[in-house]
């Protein structure tokens, strides 16, 4: 069968040639295989033994023979050029179906409201991807660190990366326990925070976040104080619901907890919105398959969720 072969130009110039000629021995056998004229294949040959600095075939009017330099040369291009037509085969194969390892960066809060399921389903429908979850709070350098995607709240992409909206819009909420409340008047205005233990996060800066806040369309940044500080969502709400104070977070992460009254909403007047959760990579001219395949996937799963309009 013939192979998909071609003289290439540059530092492997000839050596496809050189292989085809050694398997067959005969110029105009190899020549028909690579699909090119048998002054091609000889012109080939010529330059890769100039570049070679050795004769690597004997040729007589009736037979096509290796030297020893050829034979050598031989023995180590030979496997070396197959794992490179391998090697592009493999890549190629990436290039053109769903497959291979897909690395997302992802902060730690949205794991279990966001991409348990969603990744639960996408591994059933492709079999072929592995996901790599990375899960930090770090703004990390996608390309730098070999990810092929992060997932962010809106507000932290940088506006050079294409974004694919994964959530809609959600308040970010104050919210403390009963018990909290019960041992602490619960505040009636944003000033009233400067009295009570609020829990805050440590950027990936270093810097401290304020707390953000909206007055009558107004947004107001607060800088408060209380017994913990940590670098993510969870750490924080989970000692919202241990009442050391109040927390604001995005409100998917309190839901659950809202919802069995484990948690309750303080200064909700005042809560703002945050663009919601996002998709995120480099502008390439081209996705990979197994990036857009998680790309449609996600976008099928947001539009059947959000059901009829």
């Amino acid at each position: 069968m013939k192979q998909n072969f071609t003289v290439r130009q540059g530092a492997l110039d000839g050596v496809e040639a050189f292989l085809s000629v050694a398997r067959h021995r005969n110029f105009r056998r190899a020549a028909a295989e690579l699909g090119v004229t048998p002054s091609a294949v000889s012109q080939a040959i010529r330059t890769l033994e100039a570049r070679v600095g050795a004769a690597l075939f004997i040729r007589t009017t009736r037979s096509v023979g290796l030297t020893e330099a050829g034979d050598r040369f031989l023995s180590r291009a030979k496997p070396a050029f197959a794992e490179l037509v391998a090697a592009s085969e493999f890549a190629r194969d990436l290039g053109q179906r769903p497959a291979g390892l897909l690395r997302l960066s992802v902060p730690r809060a949205v794991v279990p409201i966001l991409l348990e399921p969603l990744l639960a389903s996408f591994c059933q429908a492709y079999p072929a991807i592995e996901v790599e979850i990375a899960a930090s709070e770090e703004l990390v350098d996608l390309a730098a660190q070999g990810f092929d995607a992060g997932i962010r709240l809106g507000q932290f992409v940088a506006d050079d990366m294409v974004a694919v909206r994964l959530s809609p819009p959600f308040r970010f909420v104050i919210v403390g326990s009963p018990a909290y409340l019960a041992r602490n008047a619960r505040p009636e205005c944003p000033d009233d925070l400067r009295r009570h233990a609020c829990l805050r996060m440590r950027r990936s800066s270093g810097a401290l976040a304020s707390w953000s806040l909206t007055d009558n369309g107004r947004a107001v940044e607060m800088a408060v104080s209380g017994p913990l500080i940590a670098n993510n969502f969870p750490t924080i709400l989970g000692a919202a619901l241990q009442g050391v104070g109040l927390a604001q977070v995005p409100e998917p992460i309190a839901a659950e907890a809202l919802r069995a009254e484990k948690l309750l909403h303080v200064l909700q007047p005042f809560a703002p919105m945050l663009p919601g959760v996002f998709l995120y990579y480099p502008d390439r001219r081209q996705v990979m398959p197994k990036l857009r395949a998680f790309i449609d996937h996600a976008k099928t799963r947001s539009h059947a969720a959000d059901g009829p309009k």
